[in-house]
């Protein structure tokens, strides 16, 4: 099995291969189909059904954004924001695993949503006493969340269309394209986001999202252009860039 999974040019072969007979659970032909699926290129994480975040499993269905390592850092700058008591909104929140990890220990009101209803699914299973929503970005929460958001979490597609087809074919073949595509210059989705987030901000709130190294300064225009003040948080050892927008304290007739 680590043979035919090294072959088909799986890096990890052997830890893939102990998850793939964890997923059988002794079922030496489901053991097979599942080899023969990761062998064709799906996703390990959709063939056992969770991804790994944080050190953490979370629900995964076909189809919907797997997290990435990566923005373990948007989780973690979060943290850093979140204290109990506040209210968290996670939009384009895929699995919620953003959500979770940001908020987990502490007593909020955690709010998530998106669009795609297979995420919206497994963000659900995944967030037990969280309210999770379908719809595109603001549209399906409820009213009285305006004014209200302490921190919003929001990992957007970022990746420029002319972009997506030089992703992994993991990714670029699996995954939804609307989990992936940012448009033209990869920053469409969070324009329209940051638009409309200071109507649903609270005073000193803040907005965090993630952005590639050549977005960042068109990132900063964006939020400032809605009235955030922007700063970048950077680990050059993930070389992630998390952009977080915060709203003034003071209120202004």
């Amino acid at each position: 099995m680590t043979d035919r999974l090294r072959a088909a040019g799986c890096v990890f072969a052997e830890d893939e291969a102990a998850l793939l007979t964890e997923a059988a659970a002794g079922d030496a032909a489901a053991l097979d189909r599942l080899v023969a699926r990761r062998v064709a290129g799906h996703p390990v994480e959709y063939l056992v059904g969770w991804a790994s975040f944080a050190g953490a499993r979370f629900a995964v269905a076909d189809g919907v954004f797997i997290p990435r390592h990566r923005t373990e850092l948007l989780a973690a700058t979060a943290r850093q924001l979140i204290h109990s008591g506040q209210t968290v909104l996670d939009l384009c929140c895929g699995t919620g695993a953003l959500g979770a990890t940001a908020t987990r220990g502490r007593d909020v009101r955690l709010v998530a949503a998106d669009i795609d209803p297979a995420a919206v699914a497994c963000a659900r299973r995944n967030l037990p006493g969280a309210e999770v929503y379908e719809g595109d970005l603001f549209d399906p929460l409820p009213a009285d969340l305006r004014g209200r958001v302490d921190v919003l979490l929001a990992n957007v597609p970022y990746v420029p269309t002319r972009e997506i087809a030089f992703l992994p074919e993991e990714f670029r073949v699996h995954e939804a394209r609307a989990a992936l595509d940012g448009g033209d210059d990869g920053l469409r989705v969070l324009r329209r986001l940051a638009a409309r987030a200071p109507g649903w901000l609270a005073p000193g709130g803040h907005l965090l999202t993630e952005a590639g190294d050549a977005q960042l300064d068109a990132a900063h225009a964006i939020l400032r252009d809605a009235g955030l003040s922007p700063r970048t948080v950077t680990d050059p050892d993930t070389e992630t860039s998390v952009v977080v927008g915060s709203m003034s304290r003071t209120i202004y007739p």
